[in-house]
C-alpha cells in the first residue's frame, strides 16, 4: 500500500515558508533578518496560489523560498548578531544593577574592535560567494556607484553619520582615479535628476549617476536604516573593486590620503597614487649593486662576448639589406594604400561604420587645453571630466577649493575659460571704473583676456560625447545653446531629432499643412498691406493744402466708384448663387490664389490616400486572429502615440523658427 501523503508537507506548501516562521527559525531579530537577506541577495517570492502554501495567509504576507532559509542557517553573521544581542543583554543588566561603570566598560571594549581584537563582523566572505568572478562585480556596478555617489553627498544626520558619509567620498574618489588614469570614462550627460556617466571597465559599460552638488534636504519618509544596510555591502564591494582595478594598471592601493587638503576642499587632489613596485626595485637594485656576491666565470663571459658581438654584425647587415628592399617596395605600398571599405553584401543590407585615417585618441581630447574654471561653474564634475581625457591643467578660483593648477586669472597660459553667466552690462562710476560679471579679477566693463576661449559647460559634455573639440562660437557666453541630447539614447527612424532640420523629418502631410498656413498668411498681409495703403492715401489727402482741394475731390470720386464697383460685383455673385441655386450647378466663387489652390487639392488627394490605406488595413486585420489582431492594435496605439508626441515637437519648433524669423525681419 503507498503512503499517504499528509497535507501541507509536500508541494508548494513545502517549497515556500512565510517571514515570520523563516525568523522564528533563524532565531533572529527581523531588523537582522532584513540585513541577512539583503547581503545574501534573498528575495521574497510571490507563490502561484497562496490559498495551496498557506490558508491564513493575506495580502500582505509575504513569502520565501525554504531552500534560502535553510542556506541562511549555515552563515557565520548569524553568530555574530547572536553575540551582539548576548552583548546588549549584558549591558540592559548592567545597567539594571545601577552597575554603570561595567555597562560603560562593555559598551566601550564594543566600540572599538580593533583594539580588542574581536571585529564585530566582515562582509568579505558575502562579497567572495556572490560574485565568484571580477566580471560579476563590474557588471553589478552600477547601483552600487549610484547609492554611495547619492550618500556622499547627503549631510551628516543621525540616521545617516559623518563617519558613513566620509568612507563613502573616499571610495567615490579612488574609483574616479581610476578612470583618470585608465580613461575609461566614455559619456556623460546632463539630466533633472543628476549626472549620468558611462565608463568601460574591462569591456564591461558601467552606467551611474551623480546628484549635482546642492544642499540636500534629508525627508523623515525615507528609512535610512534599509539603504544603509545597502551601502554597507556596497562599500565593501567597491573596496574589493578598487583594490582589483588599482593592481590590474600597477598601483598601491589604497593611495595615500591627505586629511589637511581634503579639509580645504581638495577632493580629487587630497589623493596621491603610488606605483606598486617603485620602491621594491629600487630597494632590489640597491641590493645587487652593494651586495658582496660572487662574480661571472671570467672564461664563460669572455665566450659571451664574442658571440654577442658575432650577432651585432649579423643586425647590421641585414638592416642594410632591409633598407634596400624598402626602397624599391615603397612604390608598390603607396599605389595600394587604401582602407578598406566594408560594403553590405545585399542591398538593404546592415551598413557598417566605416574605417577612417583619423587618429584622435579620445583620451588626449584636451591634452592641449589650460583651462580656468569661473567659481559659478560646477568644478566637481568638470574636473572630473577635464582629467579623464587628457587636460593636464586646470585652473579655478580660490573660493572653489585646492588643487588648482593656478587661482591667478590673468595667467596666460590659460587658453579656455568656463563661465555659466548672462552677459550684463557693468555700471560705472564717474571715474570710468566698474566691474563686469564675466569674471572674477578686476575688468573693465564687458572686457575680456585677449586671445582666450570662453565658453559654457555644456561645451564639455558636448565635446566627450561627440569626441571632437566643438565649435566654441556656439557655446559663447549669452549664446542660445545647441540642444544637449543623451548620448546613451539611439535615434530611431521617424522620432523627432532636434540637430537635424525640419525639412528633412516632417511628413508630407505636416509639409503641406504649414505650406497651407504660410501661403494664407502672405494672403492676409497682402489685403492688410493693400487697406494700409487705402489708409496713407486718405492720411495724405488730409495733410495736402488747400491748393490741392480740386485733386482730392476727384480722389473721393474715384473711391466712391470703386464701392459702387464692388456693392456690383457683390450684387452679381448674388445673382449667381441664386442662378446655381435654380439649375443645380456649382456656384462660381471668387478667385483663389493658383497657389493655395494647388496646395489644397495636394492635401486633399493625401487624405483621400490616407482614407483607402486604412480601409485596407481594417481589411486585412480581418483575416488575423483575435490574439493577433490585439496585439497589433496594441502595437498601432503605442506608435500612434509616439508619432503624436513627435508631431507636437516639430510644430513647437516650427513655430519657434517662424518666431525667430519673424523677429530678426
Amino acid at each position: 500500500m503507498a503512503k499517504i501523503k499528509k497535507k501541507g508537507q509536500s508541494g508548494q506548501a513545502k517549497n515556500y515558508i512565510t517571514r515570520t516562521q523563516a525568523v522564528k527559525k533563524l532565531q533572529i531579530s527581523l531588523p537582522d533578518f532584513r540585513k541577512l537577506c539583503i547581503w545574501k541577495g534573498i528575495y521574497p517570492r510571490e507563490p502561484r496560489s497562496r490559498k495551496k502554501v498557506s490558508k491564513s495567509a493575506t495580502a500582505s504576507t509575504t513569502f520565501y523560498y525554504t531552500k534560502d532559509i535553510q542556506y541562511l542557517q549555515h552563515e557565520p553573521l548569524l553568530q555574530k548578531f547572536r553575540e551582539q544581542k548576548v552583548l546588549e543583554k549584558k549591558i540592559s543588566r548592567a545597567l539594571g544593577r545601577g552597575d554603570v561603570s561595567d555597562a560603560a566598560r562593555l559598551e566601550r571594549n564594543a566600540g572599538r574592535p580593533d583594539q580588542t581584537g574581536k571585529p564585530r563582523y566582515t562582509l568579505h566572505h558575502v562579497i567572495r560567494e556572490r560574485y565568484p568572478t571580477f566580471i560579476d562585480a563590474i557588471r553589478d556596478l552600477d547601483d552600487c556607484l549610484s547609492m554611495l555617489f547619492l550618500f556622499a553627498n547627503l549631510p551628516s544626520t543621525t540616521s545617516v553619520p559623518a563617519k558613513m558619509i566620509a568612507r563613502c567620498e573616499r571610495l567615490c574618489h579612488e574609483f574616479q582615479h581610476y578612470l583618470i588614469t585608465s580613461h575609461s570614462l566614455r559619456k556623460s550627460f546632463l539630466s533633472i535628476k543628476g549626472i549620468y556617466y558611462q565608463a568601460n571597465i574591462q569591456g564591461e559599460d558601467v552606467l551611474w549617476l551623480v546628484p549635482y552638488k546642492f544642499n540636500q534636504r534629508v525627508v523623515g519618509d525615507i528609512d535610512f536604516r534599509i539603504m544603509g544596510t545597502f551601502v554597507e555591502f556596497y562599500m565593501t564591494l567597491l573596496g574589493f573593486v578598487n583594490y582589483r582595478l588599482y593592481s590590474s594598471i600597477g598601483l598601491k592601493y589604497p593611495p595615500k590620503f591627505d586629511q589637511t587638503k581634503d579639509d580645504k576642499g581638495a577632493e580629487l587632489a587630497a589623493l596621491t597614487l603610488e606605483g606598486v613596485n617603485l620602491a621594491t626595485n629600487e630597494e632590489t637594485t640597491k641590493a645587487i649593486t652593494n651586495g658582496e656576491g660572487h662574480g661571472p666565470d671570467p672564461k664563460v663571459q669572455a665566450e659571451v662576448d664574442k658571440l654577442v658581438k658575432k650577432l651585432r654584425t649579423e643586425s647590421a647587415a641585414d638592416k642594410a639589406d632591409e633598407e634596400m628592399a624598402d626602397g624599391e617596395e615603397e612604390e608598390e605600398e603607396n599605389a595600394t594604400d587604401a582602407i578598406d571599405k566594408f560594403e553590405p553584401a545585399a542591398p538593404g543590407g546592415d551598413v557598417l561604420p566605416q574605417p577612417t585615417y583619423s587618429g584622435n585618441d579620445p583620451s588626449k581630447l584636451f591634452a592641449n587645453c589650460t583651462l580656468f574654471l569661473s567659481r559659478e561653474t560646477p568644478r566637481q564634475s568638470l574636473e572630473f571630466i577635464l582629467r579623464a581625457f587628457g587636460c593636464k591643467r586646470i585652473g579655478w578660483d580660490p573660493i572653489l577649493g585646492e588643487g588648482s593648477f593656478t587661482t591667478d586669472e590673468s595667467d596666460p597660459s590659460i587658453t579656455h575659460q568656463i563661465v555659466d553667466r548672462p552677459i550684463v552690462q557693468a555700471a560705472t562710476t564717474e571715474q570710468g571704473d566698474g566691474e563686469d560679471n564675466q569674471t572674477a579679477q578686476k575688468l573693465g566693463p564687458n572686457q575680456r583676456y585677449p586671445g582666450r576661449i570662453y565658453v559654457q559647460p555644456q561645451w564639455v559634455w558636448d565635446c566627450i560625447n561627440d569626441e571632437e573639440l566643438k565649435s566654441p562660437e556656439l557655446y559663447a557666453p549669452g549664446a542660445s545653446l545647441p540642444p544637449h541630447l543623451s548620448p546613451f539614447v539611439k535615434p530611431t527612424q521617424g522620432q523627432y531629432d532636434p540637430t537635424i532640420p525640419l525639412e528633412e523629418q516632417e511628413t508630407e502631410g505636416e509639409a503641406l499643412d504649414a505650406a497651407i498656413e504660410e501661403a494664407k498668411d502672405e494672403v492676409e498681409s497682402d489685403e492688410e498691406n493693400s487697406e494700409v495703403d487705402n489708409d496713407m492715401d486718405v492720411a495724405d489727402d488730409n495733410d495736402n493744402d488747400e491748393e490741392e482741394d480740386s485733386d482730392a475731390e476727384e480722389d473721393e470720386e474715384v473711391e466712391d466708384e470703386e464701392d459702387e464697383d464692388e456693392d456690383e460685383e457683390e450684387v452679381l455673385q448674388r445673382q449667381r448663387e441664386l442662378e446655381a441655386e435654380i439649375s443645380g450647378k456649382a456656384v462660381k466663387s471668387k478667385q483663389v490664389d493658383p497657389k493655395l489652390k494647388a496646395k489644397l487639392e495636394k492635401k486633399k488627394a493625401l487624405e483621400r490616400k490616407k482614407k483607402e490605406e486604412a480601409e485596407d488595413l481594417e481589411r486585412a486585420k480581418g483575416m488575423l486572429s483575435k490574439k493577433k489582431r490585439k496585439l497589433f492594435e496594441q502595437m498601432q496605439y503605442t506608435n500612434k502615440k509616439k508619432s503624436t508626441e513627435d508631431m507636437k515637437l516639430r510644430s513647437k519648433r516650427r513655430k519657434l523658427e517662424k518666431e525667430k524669423a519673424a523677429g530678426k525681419a
